[in-house]
């Protein structure tokens, strides 16, 4: 179920602040600490950032708890983090951050479930970062219902051999005016479908960018140009967070056993402890 409007704003100042406060040097695990008092405490994100916090100083990374607490994040915001984290990958975590910062403040303003897929796409296709798992991570999200889940799988078997301004232009209120009913549900209205009918055979990127110019839906942001040595030396910073995060594990092992209470956000009566928030 959708959250309530307060969760949205936070979460995007939290993407936001997170993003702008990388350049400063500091840890991303000291970053969350301070942003989580910043937030406000009759949301659930703060509890949500201890339960990352603690995931971060496991394995080094935070896109494993984002996963795990299924009815706070969406499988999506866990993807496009995960992509971002991942030593061999491309993908600025910067740009990633932007991506669900712009995504929140959609969704807080009042979003259609046509512009969050179409920003959703637009994210995996202009980041190239796999329509397979992109759109599966995509189907998780409870903002859609069955039959978008099941044109999103046909979307899934098609893309790359149709293009995606026929996939839309056809399951468009346009399509119906022009045609006649169609034997699968309509999805989107007159004017996606106008715009999609413009772009066939085009850049898919030229339909996106149109219906953003003629709908108001969200842009995904674009990475900015950046000298490769300052980009490379961000990246190599995230990696040799995660490698003394682990190498820290390790020595610990060696001396006996890993202490795993710390990884614990906070403790309830009588000595049992839970492990994160349960966001519903």
């Amino acid at each position: 179920m959708p959250l309530d409007r307060e969760e949205y704003v936070e979460q995007a100042y939290f993407f936001r602040t997170l993003r702008e406060r990388m350049e400063v040097g500091m840890s991303t695990q000291e970053l969350i600490g301070g942003i989580r008092h910043e937030l406000l405490s009759t949301t659930k994100l703060p509890l949500a950032l201890d339960f990352m916090a603690a995931e971060l100083r496991l394995v080094g990374g935070f896109s494993s708890a984002m996963a795990r607490l299924t009815h706070y994040f969406t499988p999506f915001q866990a993807f496009v983090v995960r992509e971002a984290e991942r030593d061999e990958g491309k993908f600025d975590i910067r740009i990633a951050l932007e991506v669900l910062e712009r995504e929140a403040e959609y969704r807080a303003k009042g979003m259609s479930v046509q512009g969050i897929f179409l920003y959703q796409f637009e994210t995996l296709c202009r980041n190239r970062l796999g329509y397979d798992r992109g759109l599966e991570a995509m189907a998780g999200d409870s903002v859609y219902d069955v039959g978008w889940r099941d044109w999103m799988d046909t979307v899934r078997r098609q893309v790359g051999i149709i293009d995606i301004a026929d996939l839309i232009f056809v399951r468009s209120e346009y399509y119906r005016m022009l045609k006649g009913d169609p034997e699968k549900p309509i999805l989107f209205g007159e004017k996606e479908g106008k715009i999609a009918l413009a772009n066939r055979q085009k850049d898919p990127l030229f339909l996106f960018s149109a219906l953003a110019r003629h709908l108001g839906y969200p842009s995904v942001p674009r990475p900015k140009h950046q000298e490769a040595e300052g980009q490379r030396l961000l990246v190599m910073q995230r990696r040799i967070e995660r490698l003394e995060q682990r190498i820290k594990l390790l020595e610990e092992e060696v001396r006996g056993g890993i202490n795993l209470a710390r990884f614990y956000v906070g403790s309830k009566p009588g000595g049992q402890q839970r492990q994160g928030p349960e966001p519903s």
